[in-house]
């Protein structure tokens, strides 16, 4: 069991800035998020799109603004859980006892979460029988690619992912590419690359098809797709891959005891704390009367919910506030020489 003085739920930009200002006032504390990637939100939805409104910054996309947070936390070598849900958190005494879906169990007085909209989670295939094979062959992310190497792949989507990994995958797998679809909605140069190697025979394209049955018993063997027209084809398979895009959901969240109003979480405006003494909402889950949901509003919320967490991380210490202008100490936690 890990104690620490803060657990941050999402690696999101007010996730990141929040981390940043516990550190900055010598609170430690991990961030855990169900993606396999930092960033949220941003990196999730519009790594490539222009934000404008950033206090000092004119234009960046969603990627560059996590890259600069992500430059902001290095002195502090923050410790991530990335692909990895919290399902459980329960009061013992004084702290919350917090369980991830990967066993990792933390102990803490102070509970962040900063969970955008909430989880993300992969659209799964619609078909049952998928279940059994869930993170044994039947996948919706790649950690590893060279797990393929060899054997017979099937790719279903019709996104840059799908697109993508297709391409990549066919340098030393036997590829499928499924589509329900006969356009796809990916950058043309890959649509255009995925053609040029189903012309040369490197990958297998099965356009206005879907998935209507998975067989195996242990392991996965093989795979029935039906096109509109009712035409039923067979596939032997290692791995069946699905690329369908991200829902948003509250997910375990909703079970915690906390004050929920349509799919956020009721805050006091002080300390951004919850009806539960030590759990905080920053960030867009969060709500209260004149909530805007922009980036900065949760950085402001982060910054005074890390001021809350000191008092019950440090009971027996009083919180000094500094500038980090002119404070030593903050200066000697960032690793800055000089006045």
């Amino acid at each position: 069991m890990k104690k620490i003085d803060a657990l941050i739920i999402g690696a999101g930009p007010t996730g990141l800035f929040t981390a940043h200002q516990l550190k900055l006032i010598g609170l430690d504390c991990e961030i855990v998020d169900n993606l396999d990637k930092i960033g949220g939100q941003c990196i999730e939805l519009y790594p490539d799109k222009p934000i404008y409104d950033i206090p000092a910054v004119p234009e960046c996309t969603g990627e560059e603004l996590t890259n600069n947070l992500i430059n902001q936390l290095k002195p502090f070598n923050i410790k991530f859980h990335l692909s990895e849900r919290v399902d459980e958190v329960k009061k013992e005494g004084d702290n919350w006892v917090v369980k991830t879906n990967n066993n990792t169990i933390f102990s803490t007085p102070n509970v962040i979460i900063a969970g955008g909209v909430g989880s993300f989670e992969p659209r799964k295939f619609p078909v049952k029988e998928c279940e059994k094979f869930e993170n044994k062959s039947v996948l919706y992310s790649i950690r590893d690619k060279n797990i393929f190497k060899g054997k017979t792949v099937t790719i279903f989507g019709g996104g840059d992912s799908a697109l993508d990994w297709a391409v990549e995958l066919s340098k030393n797998s036997n590829v499928n590419l499924v589509h329900r679809r006969d356009d796809f909605r990916g950058a043309q140069a890959t649509v255009d690359k995925v053609h040029e190697l189903a012309k040369d025979g490197k990958i297998n394209l099965y356009t206005k098809y879907q998935m209507t049955l998975i067989k195996g018993e242990k392991q996965l063997e093989s795979i029935d797709i039906k096109s509109d027209d009712k035409d039923v084809k067979t596939l032997k398979t290692d791995y069946a891959l699905g690329f369908f895009g991200l829902i948003m959901q509250l997910g375990p969240i909703a079970n915690w005891g906390l004050n929920i109003d349509k799919k956020t979480i009721e805050v006091d405006t002080e300390k951004f704390e919850t009806n539960q003494k030590g759990i905080y909402a920053v960030g867009d889950i969060c709500s209260y009367p004149g909530k805007l949901k922009l980036i900065l509003s949760g950085f402001h919320e982060g910054a005074l919910a890390a001021r809350a967490c000191f008092k019950l991380a440090r009971p027996n210490e009083k919180y000094r506030f500094e500038f980090t202008t002119s404070s030593k100490t903050i200066k000697d936690r960032l690793g800055v020489k000089g006045d």
